[in-house]
């Protein structure tokens, strides 16, 4: 690899912003698609604390970087400062993809098509589902976004730790979707097992289980999950939560967060480069990487 020649004035340059920034996994995964497209672009870690956002973004514009994704704590905070943002992105009140038009910054959430595209193969099956989402943030609402637009499900029932934010996210896409059949309750465990259990699809939208926290999970109780349910867990490291595996040791079909995050990041990739992610062989690396 003849990297030391590789960045000229021609590379474009594109990266993430958000505080703290050293656990992202995009500037990884972005490199290396660049790499298997062969284009010259290089992504860029950026640790931006919110009281900097305003003057990074015109110092984005002022060289020219082509676009960027955006996290914690940023995805919501962004809103404001953005030319104009998609349906989707207003719709569940948060970021993660800026496009730089020319000077115009306008904002995406691409984490909807990932999820889309992840749960895409199990179309038909989910049509009347009662689903059951874990969680009541971001993640969740990006989750609950995709599955009203695109999935006829009948059901959906929102378990957090707080029931005070799931009841106000049920009020939320009740009002702003009308989509009036979702149910809140609080995650206890023992209380949720039926929920659960009576559910085609359960996504845990949690940081539970997340490294180095690797023994922990939504729910330990092997009753809450059964034989071919769908059981989807947007935490990807690592790529196998726990879970995840005590779903599949259910006979439940499984989908990592790290298919999501590939999917979400394929879409972003697209906007910036114009070429399609060769998501496979990307998903393959990472996976590579991660379980090493």
């Amino acid at each position: 690899m003849h990297s030391q020649n590789k960045f000229n004035h021609n590379t474009k340059i594109v990266g993430i912003l958000g505080h703290p920034i050293k656990h992202s996994y995009s500037p990884l995964m972005h490199n290396i698609a660049f790499e298997l497209s062969n284009l010259n672009y290089i992504y860029l870690p950026f640790d931006v604390p919110l009281n900097s956002l305003r003057d990074s973004l015109k110092g984005i514009i002022a060289l020219g970087i082509k676009g960027f994704n955006v996290t914690l704590p940023l995805k919501e905070k962004i809103i404001p400062l953005l030319k104009d943002i998609s349906d989707e992105a207003s719709m569940i009140g948060s970021v993660n993809t800026v496009l730089n038009d020319d000077g115009v910054l306008r904002g995406y959430n691409t984490d909807v098509l990932g999820i889309i595209e992840s749960l895409n193969p199990y179309k038909d099956y989910l049509q009347g589902a009662n689903v059951s989402i874990i969680g009541a943030g971001g993640a969740a609402r990006s989750v609950i976004y995709a599955l009203i637009r695109n999935f006829k499900i009948d059901k959906i029932n929102i378990i957090n730790r707080t029931e005070q934010i799931a009841e106000s996210l049920k009020e939320y896409f009740a009002s702003k979707m009308l989509f009036n059949n979702i149910k809140a309750y609080q995650l206890v465990p023992p209380d949720v097992v039926k929920i659960l259990k009576d559910s085609q699809l359960i996504v845990n939208t949690t940081p539970i289980g997340m490294n180095p926290e690797i023994d922990d999970s939504a729910t330990t109780i092997p009753e809450s999950f059964v034989k071919d349910q769908i059981v989807f867990d947007v935490v990807y490291t690592p790529v196998k939560t726990k879970f995840l595996k005590l779903a599949e040791q259910q006979g439940a079909k499984t989908i990592t967060g790290l298919s999501m995050f590939v999917e979400q990041g394929a879409r972003s990739f697209e906007m910036w480069t114009g070429e399609k992610m060769q998501t496979d062989k990307v998903l393959r690396a990472l996976e590579f990487y991660l379980n090493n």
